[in-house]
């Protein structure tokens, strides 16, 4: 076993529950509930699991509390609305049927699903008994910082059927030059409005790849041009040495973090055994009847 190419797949629960919520329109359980993001997360964990056979799955989960950003930067993604009490109450039957699947779902206090699932990513890197490449399925681009020669990342493109599999190439080919780690970088010069976080004001996306694939990250851009302003026009000098403080604090926003305390064995997430009819009668039960033939059978087809 331990010579056989192993795949870990790590979900992005709330990324993918989000696109769900928006793109289905309102399906409603027997009860009345609205099981819409059930059903597409569903759609998707099933078509996921067929399609890559993996030998490990995970699915990492948001909490409602406030995480480690908001009390760096209290207006941290304060601009998003509230998603509606329908989305929320989605969730716990999402995590009910992950439990009939014997799949095993990540959250922690003060972290976000992201921090998880960087963590578990490279956890898995250092796995040397089963040596597992990693597809991290989101639809949220700010994982591809993640990517790695062991790492991809799969990103829903439209809706929830169409997706694109990134590796480091298909990533700079994007960015045009830039690395994945890099983008951690570019996020700190542009910001990102969708998290509300700052970057620095009066740069925008061109500027932000040029200065870094100049000077290549952050710290090198300013110990370079504070000993030498005249490298940069005067007007982008002004712009970095005032707002230096915004550049450093956004560049921590937007770190994915690698090193959560979490208890993760990579043996206890294989995915293959669970109960079958329990499954079935969950399906039946939501009236989801277009998703029997599509439930994954002990990881295969």
């Amino acid at each position: 076993m331990e010579n056989k190419k192993q795949l870990l797949v790590i979900i992005d629960a709330h990324s993918i529950i989000h696109r769900a919520f928006h793109a289905l329109p309102p399906l409603t359980a027997p009860n009345g509930q609205i099981i819409n993001a059930v059903y597409g997360f569903l759609s998707i964990l099933f078509k996921t699991l067929r399609e890559l056979k993996p030998d490990f799955v995970v699915v990492a989960f948001d909490l409602p509390s406030p995480t480690f950003r908001h009390q760096n930067f209290p207006d941290y993604k304060a601009k998003r609305e509230k998603a509606p009490e329908e989305f929320y109450r989605q969730i716990p039957l999402i995590k009910d049927f992950l439990a009939t699947l014997s799949i095993k779902t990540f959250e922690k206090e003060g972290f976000e699903a992201d921090d998880l699932i960087g963590t578990i990513a490279i956890l898995a890197e250092r796995n040397t008994r089963f040596n597992p490449e990693t597809i991290i399925l989101s639809s949220d681009a700010d994982v591809l910082q993640l990517v790695d020669e062991k790492t991809r990342a799969m990103i829903l493109k439209k809706g929830v059927s169409q997706t694109v599999l990134y590796d480091g190439p298909a990533v700079r080919e994007k960015y045009r030059g830039l690395s994945p780690r890099q983008l951690i970088d570019y996020k700190a010069l542009r910001g990102d409005p969708s998290d509300n976080i700052p970057g620095v004001l009066g740069i925008g996306e061109k500027t932000a790849i040029e200065l870094i694939n100049r000077f290549q990250n952050l710290e090198n851009i300013y110990q370079t041009v504070e000993r030498n302003k005249s490298l940069l026009r005067e007007s982008l000098y002004n712009k970095l040495s005032q707002q230096k403080d915004r550049a450093f604090l956004s560049r921590g926003l937007a770190e994915i973090r690698r090193d959560v305390e979490i208890d993760f064995d990579l043996e206890a997430c294989r995915w293959g055994e669970y109960d079958q009819d329990k499954a079935i009668q969950a399906l039946r039960g939501l009236r989801f009847f277009s998703l029997l033939d599509k439930l994954p059978v002990g990881g295969v087809d």
